[in-house]
């Protein structure tokens, strides 16, 4: 009887290492998340000096995409595709949706109206993310990432410099529902994703979802009448692209792994202190500096970030 109960006191205590671990590794993979998507933001600034964003942003879809699908190959979870659920599969596609019209409504809304009032609409769905997060999925707001959410949210807003436009009239008041349905879209991505994931092979799930972001992102390049621009794009740019976009599979990868394990909640949060990657090396390679209310802003969301961890 002692002998038993001893076998189960190690078991048990053999399940919580496990689930420890389970729980570091997912916050690293969402730390990856950051380090892959501020790379992005530097490599792709690089490659688009002269080309489109629009372009690019197509582009560099392509290489993420055949990146997702080499990584599903690597660890062979194309096996798995005849096991995918039509629930998961929905979501999955849901979630590629929802990435192309946050595109779609954010340029729609800076076309409209200015950029000192669409951009601080967009940022706002981090924290419209962990509302959601909270309210489909279950997942709890303590004190301390109550905290969290009120700091990144302060943060944000500061960070946003306000630039010079020579026309601050919008055109027309549209602009808001566009700025808005790129917040709600944004933060739609995560939590369907989240839900199309849970039943899939992180990597397998990527590399579904970027297939619908990549039809998605060229819908938008021959709606604006950009493919023309394709043959004028220099050598040096379309390596910066390319890079761009391995950063931006890896990014993503990482994402939906955390995702995948974690918490919907603290993974976004994390996941956007890219910003402190690409702040560093905008320092070190276009030598931008800070202002001291962008620090400052800085400051909030990466406290904030952190309060999130705290169980």
């Amino acid at each position: 009887m002692k002998l038993s109960l001893k076998i189960f006191n190690n078991s048990d205590k053999i399940e919580t290492v496990y689930k420890s671990e389970m729980t570091v590794m997912w916050i690293v993979f969402a730390f990856c998340s950051a380090l892959f998507a501020g790379l992005t933001s530097i490599l792709a600034k690089c490659g688009i000096k002269k080309t489109d964003s629009t372009v690019a942003t197509a582009i560099r879809t392509i290489v993420v995409l055949l990146f997702s699908w080499l990584m599903v190959l690597i660890v062979g979870s194309e096996r798995e595709i005849g096991s995918i659920t039509p629930h998961s599969l929905i979501f999955l596609i849901l979630s590629g949706l929802a990435t192309g019209a946050s595109w779609l409504c954010y340029f729609k809304a800076l076309q409209l109206g200015n950029i000192n009032k669409v951009v601080p609409i967009d940022k706002s769905s981090t924290v419209l993310t962990i509302l959601l997060a909270a309210i489909l999925l279950g997942e709890k707001i303590t004190l301390y990432s109550g905290i969290g959410i009120a700091l990144i949210a302060v943060g944000t807003f500061l960070m946003i410099e306000k630039k010079d436009v020579k026309n601050d009239v919008p055109k027309n008041k549209r602009w808001i529902f566009y700025a808005l349905g790129s917040a709600l879209f944004a933060s739609l991505t995560a939590i369907l994703g989240k839900i199309g994931i849970s039943d899939v092979e992180s990597n397998l799930g990527t590399a579904i979802r970027t297939g619908i972001v990549l039809v998605m992102s060229w819908v938008m390049v021959f709606v604006t009448g950009k493919q023309k621009e394709i043959k004028g794009i220099a050598k040096k740019e379309l390596c910066f692209i390319c890079l761009s976009g391995l950063a931006t599979g890896g990014s993503w990868l990482c994402y939906y792994k955390a995702l995948h394990d974690g918490l919907a909640s603290v993974v976004v949060p994390i996941d956007k202190l890219s910003i402190l990657v690409t702040i560093l090396f905008s320092y070190i390679v276009f030598h931008e500096k800070l202002s001291k209310k962008t620090a400052f802003g800085l400051f909030l969301t990466v406290g904030g970030t952190l309060l999130m961890l705290v169980k």
